[in-house]
């Protein structure tokens, strides 16, 4: 909004410095002024995308931290057993060395569940900055990287993959698709589903019934691409699609169509491929 404003303030400045201007040197002036206003929309969009992605980070942080009060209650109740223990050792047949190993064993569980809240943090920020290392910043405008349990979600707007109203895909889509398909490589042994979401507008086309089929052809294309052009193993590689049925944003918007009509390529780890991520994530210094 303060973009806004001080655009608006500077073409009054302009209008009132020159008196008049021509009506194509206001239409310019309207044309970045609205150009203004969608970039200012963009940005709203990505920030409440970013907040509902903190909010999940902080509430997964929030259940770790339960789990460490609760260890160290445990922990502090044993060690006052012990401390009864030893001032009344000839009242009970209490098993010191017993009562020992578990608060060992309990201290050790506290330092686990630490490590792991710690490095899961670090894990979502290596598997991003992986996936988003090579691509440009016009690139990130249409690709959005989200990392939820292990699993990584590169979502992939329709204008930047297909040509208009179709499921071939675009010229342009190729520098990225090549970029992703990189990343599907790296990550050899993981499994690779390609999504297709559409809007809720009905299509229509030859051959296409509805925007379940344009869903499915959208993700195959994708995948027959990451196949033939790039030497992705199709064995790895999923395409299916979910229509309109699985939204992000309103239809009832404009704004909220454009997310909607997207293509997600979902690369999920095993749980042993998972727990390996995990030991190689980066320690609280940066250092694997």
């Amino acid at each position: 909004m303060r973009l806004i404003r001080l655009s608006l303030a500077l073409l009054l400045l302009a209008v009132i410095g020159q008196g008049c201007i021509s009506k194509k040197k206001y239409e310019a002036l309207n044309t970045d002024y609205e150009k203004l206003r969608e970039s200012t929309r963009d940005i709203n969009s990505k920030y409440q995308t970013s907040q509902q992605s903190l909010a999940g980070a902080t509430a997964r942080v929030t259940s770790l931290e339960d789990q460490i009060a609760q260890q160290k209650a445990a922990l502090t109740a044993l060690q006052s057993a012990l401390e009864k223990c030893l001032a009344g050792a000839n009242q009970g047949n209490v098993n010191v060395s017993k009562l020992v190993d578990e608060i060992t064993a309990a201290n050790k569980y506290i330092q686990h569940l630490v490590n792991t809240k710690n490095k899961s943090d670090s894990l979502n920020m290596v598997l991003t900055n992986n996936l988003t290392r090579s691509l440009s910043r016009e690139e990130l405008s249409d690709v959005d990287v989200q990392v939820l349990k292990g699993v990584v979600y590169v979502s992939l707007s329709d204008n930047m993959l297909y040509k208009s109203g179709s499921y071939e895909i675009s010229d342009k889509a190729g520098a990225t698709l090549s970029k992703i398909a990189k990343i599907i490589t790296d990550y050899k042994d993981y499994d690779v589903l390609i999504e297709g979401n559409t809007d809720n507008v009905p299509i229509s086309k030859p051959n296409i019934r509805n925007n379940w089929d344009l869903s499915a052809l959208r993700a195959s294309s994708v995948v027959q691409a990451l196949q033939t052009m790039y030497s992705v193993d199709p064995k790895r590689l999923t395409a299916g699609g979910r229509g309109e049925y699985n939204p992000v944003a309103d239809n009832n918007t404009e704004d909220g169509k454009v997310k909607n009509r997207r293509t997600q390529i979902i690369i999920t780890p095993k749980l042993d491929q998972f727990m390996e991520l995990i030991g190689q994530a980066p320690d609280a210094d940066g250092k694997k």
